[in-house]
């Protein structure tokens, strides 16, 4: 799983995604400071089962602190996007191919309406716009992958009898699109199981809403410190009617924090709404953490950045984190480690999906699992839920 950072040049997008991975990228006031992709991981955090149980676990593949598990996930900054990416603008070519394994994106906006439509300082800009247009950029984009030779495609697969679903997948698959998705999108949208019959319209319908499942967008209304009420929530407001979460962001208020916490001078957990100072602090650093605290932190709980990272996650995505465990009892691996593992998977999925997920041989030897809060067997009938704790079983080899 992949979550893209996205969005015009200047809005913080690179800050963004420094704050959410402690990668060092280069932030400057000036358009496409983001040439090539940066990569890192972030995380998603969520209440760790042993908070309840009231165990000690040994974590392997996430980090455990103050009760919660850390749990990572690739992000990946893309280059800087402009009106006309599409077609080649700015760096478009760059900003589109970087995106193309993404599960979900982070769309960064300046919630003040500070920066135009091309990244440049202006007063007077509506956030709304540079939404629409990413919309818009991603849906000609794929617009374009799928129309080049569209009539002689949609020929062969009704000549060849070729089913629909697979075959746009197929042809869509660079850019991670599966038949789940395509299916989801006809079948949503009504269209004729025979492509030869799709208008125009018909398939810009289908492009707009395959965007809209296989790149789910959040919104980040960055520098909302900056924004006034109004702005802010108005922006929330119109967003939600284009069927957006969008949260409040402060980028920079997160990066200092973070910056802060790794070099032992406060006590902060990424999402909180206030950290501890442990150490002495200049003057100045100590009115800059003050500033924070008063102008972003008791102002909107939090300086967002951690909310939009677990909001992609659980609710955009629809991820739940599951523990496998050899002894339910216990709730060990084989090796006497508490709830070492952790995976997300999406809703719906059932313990075998979880065994294939293990390892491919304990997924096709699937017999049954044992639930480890209540020590009864299920079957692969079984939808997993938030937080559970799996024990496998499976045949010998």
């Amino acid at each position: 799983m992949e979550i893209g950072v996205v969005g015009k040049p200047n809005v913080g997008k690179s800050t963004f995604f420094s704050a959410a991975t402690l990668v060092d990228v280069d932030i400057a006031n000036y358009p496409f400071t983001t040439i090539e992709a940066n990569v890192g991981v972030t995380y998603a955090i969520a209440e760790h089962p042993c908070r309840e149980l009231g165990c000690t676990p040994n974590p392997q593949n996430y980090e455990y602190r103050d009760g919660k598990a850390l749990i990572p996930v690739k992000m990946i900054d893309v280059a800087g996007l402009v009106p006309g990416a599409h077609e080649g603008r700015g760096l478009g070519n760059k900003f589109l191919d970087d995106l193309r394994m993404a599960s979900a994106l982070i769309h960064v906006v300046d919630a003040t309406g500070r920066t135009d439509a091309e990244g440049q300082p202006t007063e007077h800009h509506d956030p709304l716009e540079d939404i629409e247009f990413l919309e818009r950029e991603i849906d000609y984009w794929i617009l374009g992958i799928l129309k080049k030779g569209w009539e002689k495609f949609a020929k062969r697969i009704k000549l060849q009898g070729m089913k629909l679903e697979a075959a746009i997948a197929d042809h869509l698959s660079g850019i991670g699109v599966t038949e789940e998705d395509v299916w989801e999108a006809v079948h949503g949208l009504g269209l004729p199981g025979d492509p030869t019959k799709w208008t125009d319209d018909d398939l810009f319908a289908f492009v707009r809403e395959l965007r809209r499942i296989n790149k789910p967008i959040i919104i980040a209304a960055n520098k909302a410190d900056a924004a006034a009420d109004a702005q802010l929530k108005r922006l929330i407001r119109k967003g939600k009617g284009r069927g957006y979460i969008v949260v409040p962001t402060s980028a920079v208020a997160e990066l200092t924090l973070r910056k802060a916490a790794r070099a032992g001078f406060i006590d902060y957990v990424p999402g909180s709404g206030d950290f501890k100072i442990l150490k002495p602090l200049t003057p100045k650093q100590e009115k800059a953490l003050e500033l924070i605290r008063e102008k972003v932190l008791k102002r909107f709980g939090s300086t967002g950045v951690q909310e939009v990272i677990d909001r992609a996650v659980f609710e955009l995505l629809k991820l739940i984190p599951v523990y496998p465990v050899q002894d339910e009892h216990k709730l060990t691996d084989q090796f006497g480690n508490v709830l070492p593992h952790v995976y997300l998977l999406p809703q719906g999925s059932t313990p075998r999906n979880l065994a294939y997920k293990v390892h491919t041989d304990l997924g096709r030897t699937f017999l049954y699992a044992v639930n480890a809060r209540t020590h009864r067997r299920v079957g692969e009938d079984y939808q997993l839920e938030f937080n559970d704790i799996i024990k496998i079983v499976a045949t010998a080899k």
